[in-house]
């Protein structure tokens, strides 16, 4: 752990009345990280950020994710391993029974992590059934990071009358996530229906000439709808981090109302 005498000066000058709750907090925001050679473990993300790290699994060594997850694991309830492959999820699960892992959004996460049933909800949607992987890796962010979440899938631009026949939970949702390959249109046509923040997330999904999400993508950045904010082909995380963020923000505002 770095910096532990550091922690130790500040906390030893709250208390002599050296410095003040808040800039002990300000100060405490700047560290600590861990080195461990082959990765730098930032333990205060959550302070800063309001979650912890997030560590994204293709391409690494199975050994090394668990050996930073178990790190996490130690001060933080709720983390999120994202791309796990099934192979590497059975390391991790045999390593840290803790944990659990859902195959379809390949997303390892607390098995005590909780969400909640009222407040703000996350409407997550996709146009196909092919895009549901992605979209799920966005749902399951959201709900691990503790926020309401619906689901609507397979309701594209292919036959309209699907998606209107959810026209109630639209309607009732506080962000929408909209999950799309092919031509990505979903995205611009909710948005041009609804008075809240749409997440588009384009797929690779498609054809020879969808250029594997690239024309979703270009379509979605030049949705004229406004309200429509696009992030990167398949991160459906990237969506679901976005979206707690924005529900997570009225949610504390209620919050501190209730305590005045």
């Amino acid at each position: 752990m770095a910096s532990k005498d550091r922690i130790r000066e500040v906390l030893k000058a709250v208390r002599e009345g050296e410095m003040t709750v808040e800039a002990a907090m300000e100060a405490l925001k700047r560290f600590p990280f861990e080195d461990m050679a082959f990765a730098h473990i930032d333990h205060h993300r959550s302070l800063r950020r309001g979650f912890p790290e997030v560590v994204f699994c293709q391409g690494k060594k199975a050994d090394h994710v668990v050996a930073i997850l178990k790190k996490i694991a130690i001060d933080h309830r709720a983390f999120l391993a994202t791309r796990v492959d099934p192979e590497m999820a059975q390391a991790i699960t045999k390593q840290i029974p803790q944990v659990r892992y859902h195959s379809v959004a390949r997303i390892v996460y607390p098995s005590g992590a909780r969400t909640r049933r009222r407040g703000p909800m996350v409407l997550v949607v996709s146009a196909g059934t092919s895009d549901i992987p992605v979209a799920e890796e966005a749902a399951v962010t959201v709900e691990v990071m503790g926020h309401r979440v619906e689901r609507v899938f397979d309701v594209g631009v292919a036959g309209l009358h699907r998606l209107l026949g959810h026209w109630v939970k639209i309607q009732r949702a506080s962000v929408i996530i909209v999950v799309a390959g092919m031509e990505g249109a979903l995205p611009s046509v909710i948005g041009g229906l609804v008075d809240k923040p749409v997440i588009a997330v384009p797929t690779s999904v498609g054809y020879g000439a969808s250029f594997e999400g690239v024309t979703a993508l270009l379509a979605m950045l030049n949705s004229c709808a406004a309200g429509v904010t696009v992030v990167n082909i398949d991160n459906g995380f990237g969506a679901g981090y976005a979206a707690s963020l924005m529900v997570s923000g009225p949610a504390r505002t209620a919050r501190r109302g209730k305590t005045r």
